[in-house]
Order: structure tokens, then C-alpha cells, then sequence
């Protein structure tokens, strides 16, 4: 969200020493806090666990679901060939970093 942590504060609804103390982990979050930033578009099960949320299937791009719907008329033996094949792409593309740099 590329926000201060005034800013993202703000949303949350506390002091910027609080949300700094959530980020460096010396604190936990409230419910009505989470439930704020997430208002905004926060992934709190990330905030939580570390764990990214899946996107719902309505909220994919138009590549993305026909890639999903394309896998999904699969049988499952090349179902697992092209999880394979994905993997392996993957491993190899670069990857644009949050802050702009490409890593393998």
C-alpha cells in the first residue's frame, strides 16, 4: 500500500507507535483494527499468519481465468504434468521485486 506508518495508522485507527509496534511484531492487533484495514483492501489473514489469502475467482484477471478454467477441463494425470511444467516455469522466470529489482 506503499502508506506511513501514520498513514496506515490512521485507517487502523491508532498511534503511529502503535502500528510500529504491530509491524515489528511487540504487539498484536485488535479485532476493530483489523477489521478497519481490512475496509481497505489489507489481507489480515496475511497480517496474522503470514499466509496469503487466495483472490476469489471473481476478482481475477480475464488471463488468469482462463488459465483456471483451462486447468480445470484437465484430466487430472495432465493436471499434474502442468502443475509440473508451472512449477518448473516458475523456478527459472525472474521475479519483479516490491521494490523494483528482478530476482531469480
Amino acid at each position: 500500500m506503499k502508506l506511513t506508518q501514520r498513514a496506515f495508522g490512521e485507517i487502523g485507527g491508532v498511534e503511529p507507535n502503535a502500528q510500529g509496534k504491530y509491524e515489528s511484531g511487540e504487539r498484536w492487533p485488535k479485532a476493530d483494527y483489523l477489521a478497519a484495514v481490512a475496509q481497505k483492501g489489507v489481507d489480515v489473514l496475511y497480517v496474522l499468519t503470514g499466509e496469503r489469502m487466495a483472490q476469489p475467482a471473481d476478482q481475477l484477471g480475464a488471463d488468469e481465468a482462463q488459465l483456471l478454467a483451462s486447468y480445470r477441463a484437465l484430466p487430472q494425470a495432465a493436471r499434474q504434468a502442468f502443475a509440473g511444467m508451472a512449477d518448473a516455469v516458475a523456478a527459472i522466470a525472474p521475479v519483479k521485486m516490491p521494490d523494483g529489482k528482478r530476482r531469480r
